[in-house]
C-alpha cells in the first residue's frame, strides 16, 4: 500500500498526520506549507500493519516488528545479563543500535510482552501481568507501523497519526525528526544502561537549545554548559531528510546551524544522540561498502560533538562535573572525556569510569592530625584541577608554605598551587579536570 504523508512541524492546528487525496494536497496544503515556510516530511513509502491484537514476547533478540526496507525495527532486545528493553534499532547493521527505548530505567525480563490490545491499547507487561509502559494518546487505534524513517507509529481509520516515537524521544534523534519547544532528549546513564543519566538537551520554551547537567536522579536542570542563545526566536530543532541539524525560527528561517552533512542519508545511515558522557554527536555509518568507497569505515563516525571539549566545560557548584566526584576528566585523542581517579584513590564501580573514585587509605585523624603529618606525603599532578572544592585560600606564598598547610590540616584532600596562589580542597571533588590551559599543579594528599 502506498500513501503520501505530510506533516507540517508546528501549524497551529496540526502536527498528527493525515492522508489527502493528490487533488487536497495541490489545492489545500501545498499553499498551506509555502505561507508557512515551515520544515516538513513528505514521505511516500510502503508500510505493513500491525494489526489490532498483535503482540510480542521478549524471548531473544529475534522478536520485533521490521519496517518494509527492514532497515529498522521495533521489538525487544536482550542483555547479557538477561533482561530486555522494549526499543527500536537500526537493523541492518551488526550492531544493532538502539535509537528509541520504552523501560530505560525498568527492564523487563524474558516472558514479557507488549501487545496492540484488541481495543487499541499499547502496553508493555512484564511477565506477571503489571504494566510498565503504555503509549498515551486520544483517539481509536486502527493499526500501528514501523516506518523506513526510524518513526513507530499509532494511526486511526483515516492515518492520521496518534501516537509517534518521533514525539517521545528518549536520547537520538534521526532524519526527517524534529523537536519543538519545550522538548528534550536526556542522555542515558552509561554505555550499558538504558536508564536516564546526568545530562539532557532541551528546546525552552524560551527558545533556546540548551545542554545542561542534571540533578541526578532527577531529570531537573543543574548547570547551563553550553546554548545556541536564540532566546525569543528559536522554535524546532530540525534533523531534514538531507541529514542538516539546524535549529529552525517560526517563520522557517535557520538560527543556528548544529552539523553541516558530508555524507547523504541516501548512502549512509545517519543519527544523533546525546551521549552518557554529555557529548552531543551526529553520526553516519555506511550502507554499504560502495558507500563508504574506502573513505569511511564501516562502523559509526562522527561528524559532529558539542562541546568540542566537555572537560572544561562543566564547572558548577552542585554535582560532580564531567566525570563523577573525586575523579578528573582527561580529553583523550578520540575526543571522548576519559574519567580517572587521582593516586591514592579508587573507582567507586570499576565497570562504570563515570561513577567516582574513593579514597584508598585511611583518612587522616583530625585529633591527631600534627602526629599523623609524617605519615602523608603529597603527590603532584601538572595542569590539573577540582574548581569550586576549595574551602581555604591564601596568597600570596610559596609551594612549600602551599603543601605544609596542606599536610597539618586533616580537612585538606588537595592542595593546589598557581604563581603564589593555594587553594586548599575539600572533599568530595568536583568538577576535576586535567588540560595544558588550567595551569599550576594539584598536590594530592594520600597515605605512605
Amino acid at each position: 500500500m502506498y500513501a503520501i504523508y505530510v506533516r507540517h512541524l508546528a501549524l497551529p492546528g496540526s502536527g498528527k498526520l493525515s492522508l489527502f487525496t493528490m487533488t487536497d494536497v495541490l489545492t489545500y496544503v501545498l499553499p498551506l506549507m509555502l505561507f508557512a515556510l515551515q520544515p516538513y516530511r513528505a514521505v511516500a513509502q510502503t508500510y505493513s500493519h500491525v494489526t489490532l491484537g498483535s503482540s510480542l514476547t521478549a524471548v531473544g533478540n529475534n522478536s520485533f516488528w521490521a519496517s518494509p526496507s527492514g532497515e529498522f525495527a521495533f521489538g525487544f532486545q536482550q542483555f547479557r545479563t538477561g533482561g530486555f528493553l522494549l526499543a527500536i534499532w537500526f537493523n541492518k547493521i551488526p550492531e544493532k543500535t538502539v535509537v528509541w527505548s520504552a523501560n530505560g530505567n525498568y527492564i523487563v525480563q524474558r516472558g514479557s510482552r507488549i501487545e496492540l490490545t484488541t481495543d487499541g491499547q499499547f502496553v508493555l507487561n512484564n511477565r506477571e501481568g503489571k504494566q510498565i509502559w503504555s503509549a498515551d494518546f486520544a483517539g481509536e487505534v486502527s493499526y500501528a507501523a514501523m516506518l523506513d524513517t526510524g518513526n513507530f507509529v499509532l494511526t486511526s481509520q483515516d492515518s492520521i497519526y496518534l501516537w509517534e516515537s518521533f514525539d517521545h524521544p528518549t536520547d537520538t534523534i534521526l532524519p526527517t525528526q524534529m523537536l519543538n519547544t519545550g522538548s528534550q532528549i536526556v542522555a542515558r546513564f552509561s554505555e550499558k544502561s538504558y536508564s536516564n543519566g546526568r545530562f539532557l538537551l532541551k528546546l525552552q520554551a524560551d527558545g533556546d537549545l540548551i545542554l545542561y547537567t542534571t540533578s541526578f536522579p532527577t531529570d531537573s536542570v543543574n548547570f547551563n554548559y553550553w546554548s545556541t542563545g536564540t532566546v525569543g526566536i528559536g522554535f524546532q530543532l530540525y534533523f531534514d531528510q538531507s541529514g542538516y541539524i539546524n535549529l529552525i525560527a517560526r517563520n522557517g528561517s535557520k538560527l543556528y546551524k548544529l552539523s553541516s552533512n558530508t555524507a547523504s542519508t541516501k548512502d549512509f545511515y545517519q543519527r544523533a544522540i546525546l551521549e552518557y558522557d554529555g557529548v552531543f554527536r551526529h553520526y553516519v555509518y555506511p550502507k554499504s561498502a560502495n558507500s563508504s568507497r574506502g573513505k569511511w569505515p564501516m562502523a559509526w563516525y562522527p561528524l559532529l560533538l558539542i562541546p568540542a571539549n566537555i572537560c572544561m566545560s562543566i564547572t558548577a557548584r552542585t554535582g560532580s562535573g564531567a566525570c563523577g566526584f573525586n575523579s578528573y576528566c582527561e580529553l583523550g585523542d578520540d575526543q571522548r572525556p576519559n574519567c580517572k581517579c587521582p593516586p591514592g584513590y579508587g573507582f567507586l564501580d570499576p565497570n562504570n569510569t563515570m561513577s567516582g573514585c574513593k579514597q584508598n587509605f585511611v583518612t587522616q585523624n583530625c585529633e591527631k592530625a600534627s602526629q599523623e603529618e609524617d605519615q602523608f606525603y603529597l603527590e603532584e599532578m601538572i595542569n590539573t584541577d577540582w574548581p569550586l572544592s576549595d574551602y581555604e585560600y591564601f596568597q600570596p606564598v610559596t609551594e612549600d608554605w602551599c603543601s605544609e598547610a596542606c599536610l597539618r590540616d586533616c580537612f585538606c584532600a588537595v592542595a593546589i598551587f598557581r604563581n603564589g596562589n593555594c587553594w586548599k580542597k575539600k572533599i568530595p571533588l568536583s568538577n576535576g579536570r586535567i588540560d595544558p590551559s588550567v595551569g599550576g599543579k594539584a598536590l594530592i594528599k594520600t597515605r605512605i
